[in-house]
């Protein structure tokens, strides 16, 4: 059956200097997937490469020097010494393993906890092992189980619901204070990136429209025609302001751009409909007395990070129910993989005694002289009742899970005790592939 193991490196064990020099780029992944099974151990791969983490699973057969040959592996590969290396490699093998990943493609794992990037690159990594051919039955059922575990982790809690970016936070406000933002236009002061990209958010979020101003006119029509919007010339910012629900503010202006005077001016011309401004820039470029204005709402960069911060800390809360799920799918995969002992040990425990039987049973005909199809079918019934009646007890032991003693004991007691081949085992599980068969299922992940 083998062992899964896990060997990596990720952003709080190795600075950013080395996850780069150990990185695998996409269009070399199937030449270093081909590597990490080449040796005859291992049967299976998969190599996860993010900008934080770098991640070889394989595996690895039985007594096999696993994690040692994935190690020599990121060595060799990237011409890195083993010692200096090492300093910066994990290592978890079968359970923790199993574990691990799971936490990994819930982004329970991740830099920001619950950012949704990370499944994406474990699926992108199962997609180049199947391509590559490096994936079997078990890691397929490894990481096909990894990404419902993450599902049910991102339906079942908030660990990732709630904005933990500033573009976001913007975004999440917009929504609070406006609610539907189908009929909301946004206007853009200054081109900087983080209003950049509070734009695209409010934009996907369904902004009906974006306006977009500059001290640079040039730039501003470059970000307007980017948004399918319009550039408006700096010096006609008051003039168009009215225009805009949502204004996104981000210049390098050593002074308030908007003045309170200025945006009750608008608001009036508006007549009262509310205004949200964002103001991300530092210095301010929004007077914070014009948040006293009725229907007026203004906020800076340090409300936005006091709003992520309140957000993380939900999320810090929901990651304590995400890993209560991730342990019962840790056991449930176990006994999975388990079961996969199971099955061909009493497959093969049955066919060795079939073979006894049949042996004794023309023994028996020969000795009796018995020809006709009444006395043997007599003889057959009474081996096959004691064949039942022999095999009972430890069949009903390799499927029971009792007395604190896991299958696998069990199935290696078995083995030994009845002489079993270890190679009719795994022609048994290659034969089955990964559905657990006759009588052997205790348990499915």
């Amino acid at each position: 059956m083998g062992q899964i193991v896990i060997v990596g490196l990720n952003h709080r064990t190795a600075p950013v200097e080395v996850r780069e020099r150990l990185a695998f780029p996409a269009d070399t992944i199937g030449h270093a997937l081909r590597g990490v099974v080449e040796p005859r151990g291992i049967s299976e791969g998969v190599i996860l490469s993010t900008c934080n983490r770098v991640e070889v699973c394989v595996l690895a057969d039985e007594g096999f020097r696993g994690t040692e040959a994935v190690r020599e592996f990121l060595s060799s590969y990237h011409g890195m010494p083993a010692k200096e290396l090492s300093e910066y490699l994990y290592h978890q093998t079968g359970e923790e393993a199993v574990r691990h990943l799971f936490r990994v493609a819930s982004s329970l794992d991740s830099m920001v906890l619950g950012e949704p990037q990370i499944l994406g690159q474990v699926k992108d990594a199962y997609g180049y092992a199947a391509e590559f051919k490096t994936i079997g039955p078990v890691l397929d059922k490894f990481f096909t189980k990894a990404f419902s575990v993450a599902k049910r982790v991102r339906t079942e809690t908030r660990v990732a619901n709630s904005a933990v970016s500033v573009s976001y936070a913007a975004v999440e406000l917009a929504k609070k204070i406006l609610g539907d933002l189908s009929d909301k236009t946004v206007m853009l002061i200054g081109a900087g990136e983080m209003c950049e990209l509070a734009a695209r958010h409010l934009l996907s979020a369904g902004a009906k429209g974006i306006l977009v101003t500059n001290r640079t006119f040039e730039r501003a029509v470059r970000l307007a025609e980017e948004f399918d919007g319009t550039p408006v010339r700096f010096d006609e910012l008051s003039s168009h302001l009215k225009r805009a629900d949502i204004i996104l503010s981000s210049t390098g202006a050593p002074h308030f751009i908007l003045k309170r005077e200025d945006v009750e001016s608008v608001l009036r011309v508006r007549k009262n409909r509310p205004m949200f401004f964002i103001d991300m820039a530092v210095p301010r470029d929004i007077d914070p007395d014009a948040n006293e204005i009725d229907n007026v709402y203004v906020y800076d960069i340090d409300d936005l990070n006091n709003v992520i911060e309140t957000n993380l800390e939900e999320r810090q809360r929901e990651a304590a129910r995400a890993e209560e799920i991730v342990a019962a799918e840790v056991a449930a995969f176990r006994r999975w993989l388990e079961s996969q002992q199971v099955t061909p040990t009493i497959v093969s425990l049955r066919r060795k005694f079939e073979e006894i039987k049949a042996a004794e049973v023309a023994k028996a005909v020969s000795a009796l002289g018995a020809d006709d199809p009444k006395t043997r079918k007599v003889i057959e019934s009474l081996a096959s009742s004691i064949l039942n009646k022999v095999l009972h007890p430890p069949i009903a032991s390799l499927k029971r899970e009792s007395d604190g003693r896991s299958p696998m004991e069990t199935v290696a007691m078995v083995r030994e005790i009845f002489d079993l081949p270890e190679e009719e085992a795994e022609e048994e599980r290659e034969r089955t592939g990964d559905a657990p068969g006759q009588g052997g299922s205790v348990g499915s992940p």
